[in-house]
Formats: structure tokens, sequence, C-alpha cells
């Protein structure tokens, strides 16, 4: 059968991946349970959100490997992706929105391809300093953090590309980094000739966060389609947040990162949204932790509907929805029901068994 799911706008799904695989040191593993400690959940729920708390995947920190030094650690980031893609399946299919903290940023992948398992179309916002663009033969770490975007668009590790049955993840023209400073010659390379959307840092300055923002939506169709958001901490400048293993002078600054966030987070289309690089070990106060759940709290509470509205009571927000795929985003209140007989659903692919893509996906839009 067919579905997508009609999210519920005060429901919220949370899970934790706490993996350093893909970095090059440890560290970021930690950063589920710092993020716990500094009252996400419950201030979240004094927000007025209904969370669902999914707990921890397996932790997998970052550890030498030699044997691989093009692609390090590739073994490891594979099972994290294959254990969080059924999470993410299992939590956009309750009606809420999953928010992944991470972790590092190859986590990108399964939270994409958990969405897919409902969605034909679903661009990717990438907020983060650095492009991701790097592949085993180019790359001069063998850092899998620096080709997270190759991954996703179909370039890379094979063992990767092949995560999600029938590559790209994602098409080049929905991908929109964001935030971008460093490059790499081979990526910069490839940025002359690829469609991907990019937003310098110094352009979002020079432009104005909210109006790169709203750009960057409609240029990788999230205004009509499905996107995923994901928050490499790094992208913001290393004298407005330092807790991150990369941090550095330059990039984007606060304020210009929640305006930002206020146009992503507000659409009834985001599918997802994640969050990463963050490491306690640098933030031992935890203060930077504090503001940064201040700032998600903040923009989520977007999402709400105005006092006036009538919410669904949560028991009813766990149910799934039988309707079109790619047709007009429903309102976040509205209540879940099938559609009646012989009610066209051929936009939508068809659910597939876990584990594999939809038998009617395809990934262009």
């Amino acid at each position: 059968m067919a579905v997508k799911i009609v999210r519920q706008a005060n429901s919220i799904a949370l899970l934790g991946v706490p993996t350093s695989a893909a970095s090059l040191a440890p560290g970021h593993e930690r950063a589920p349970a710092a993020w716990r400690a500094a009252g996400l959940v419950d201030r979240l729920r004094e927000a007025g959100f209904v969370v669902t708390d999914h707990g921890d995947c397996v932790e997998r920190a970052y550890a030498p490997d030699e044997e691989h030094p093009r692609a390090r650690n590739v073994g490891p980031v594979l099972k994290v992706l294959e254990e969080l893609r059924p999470k993410v399946e299992v939590a956009v299919k309750s009606a809420a929105l999953p928010i992944v903290l991470g972790g590092d940023d190859s986590i990108v992948l399964a939270t994409i391809a958990g969405c897919r398992r409902y969605y034909r179309n679903v661009g990717l916002i990438y907020l983060d300093r650095d492009a991701g663009l790097n592949v085993p033969a180019s790359t001069p770490s063998g850092c899998v953090d620096g080709m997270v975007i190759s991954h996703v668009i179909g370039r890379g590790a094979p063992e990767l590309v092949r995560f999600w049955g029938e590559p790209p993840l994602v098409r080049e023209p929905d991908v929109a980094l964001f935030g971008i400073e460093r490059l790499d010659q081979p990526e910069q390379q490839f940025l002359t000739q690829s469609p991907l959307r990019r937003y310098p840092a110094d352009e979002i300055s020079r432009k104005g966060a909210s109006v790169t923002a709203e750009e960057a939506l409609e240029r990788v169709h999230g205004l009509r389609h499905e996107f995923v958001l994901h928050i490499d901490l790094d992208v913001i400048a290393g004298e407005d947040f330092s807790a991150t293993n990369l941090s550095a002078p330059g990039g984007m600054r606060w304020g210009q990162l929640e305006q930002a966030l206020a146009v992503f987070v507000r659409q009834p289309t985001l599918a997802a949204l994640e969050i990463s690089a963050y490491n306690p070990a640098l933030d031992p106060d935890g203060a930077a932790a504090k503001r940064v759940v201040d700032l998600l709290v903040k923009t989520l509470a977007l999402r709400l509907p105005a006092p006036s509205e009538t919410v669904a009571p949560a028991a009813e927000q766990t149910a799934a929805a039988v309707v079109s795929a790619d047709g007009p985003a429903p309102s976040p209140t509205a209540p879940i029901q099938a559609p009646a007989d012989g009610a066209s659903d051929s936009a939508s692919p068809e659910a597939a068994p876990p584990g594999e893509p939809p038998k009617s996906d395809t990934a262009a839009s």
C-alpha cells in the first residue's frame, strides 16, 4: 500500500546516534547524552511538544584504521547506518518530526534513507563549513565525514553508496550546501561542473540569512517536497561556538544561524532534523549545549499551532495516513485518515519491505 505521513505539528520523535566512527577523533559519540543532560526533552515538552524518546543506537567511537586509509572505519559507519535507518522509518511513520542527535555527519545517509521509505522526493539542506565532497581517490585524510555529500549523491566509498539500493539518495540539484567555507581543491573542481546548490558563508552575510534560506528552500524544491535539515555545529563561527572538533574563526555567526533555522524549521515539508559535531569534552560546564538547546526549542516552537487552533490528542498522533505523496503539504494539524475508496495515490511510492527502497521510487523531482 502506498503511504504518506500526515505529520502532527506538536509531535517529536527523538533518536540518539552516539557515533564518531566517521570522524578522525573521538568525542562526538558523547553528544546525545549531553543533549539530554542539557534538558532538551524537558524543554521541548515545556514548550508544548509531545516527545517520544526512542533512545540511542549502539555507541561506536572513532578508532584508528590504518587498513583502510582511503575510507577509515567504513565498516563501523555502515553498521551505524543500518541500525539507524529503520529507527528513522518508525519515527517518520509515527507522524512525528524525527530529531536525530549525532554524532558525526555520516548519520544523514540513514536519515534520508529512512525518510525515502515514505517520500518519493527528499531534498537536503546541509549546514556545514565543509562541503563533504571528497571521495576515496581524492581524500587527504580518509575521513568518511569529509565524503558525506559525495555518498548522498552517489559517489564515494562503494559500501556507502550501495547503502541505498537505487543511488543517489538525493539528486544534486536538490542538495543545498549552506554555510560552506572550506573546500579542498578536488571539491572545488567538482563544484565547477555540479548543479549542487551552494551558499557560502560570505554570501549569507552579504544577502542576509533569512533571504538566503528562502532561496535555498526554493531551489531544492523544499516548499513542495520533503527535505532533511542537517546541522553540523562547526558551521558556526568559532567566536560564537567552540565546542566542536573543527571550530575556527569565520563562518556563520550565531544570529545568522538562528535566522536561517527560523525559515527552515517552520516549513511543513521538513521531514527530519539532525544536529551533529558537538563534543562535550570541549564544553566542560555544558553552557554551549544549553545554548543550542535554547536555540532548538525557540525555533521548533515556530511549528506549533496558534493557541486558537485545535491540536489532535496525543493518542491520535501516532497513526499514518494514505494520501498522495506529491500533492500539496497537508495541514500539520489535520486529522489522520485513509482516503476514500478509489482515491488516487499514484504519486506516492509503494511501501517497501524494511531495508529496501520503495518499488516505484525514483530520484527525479
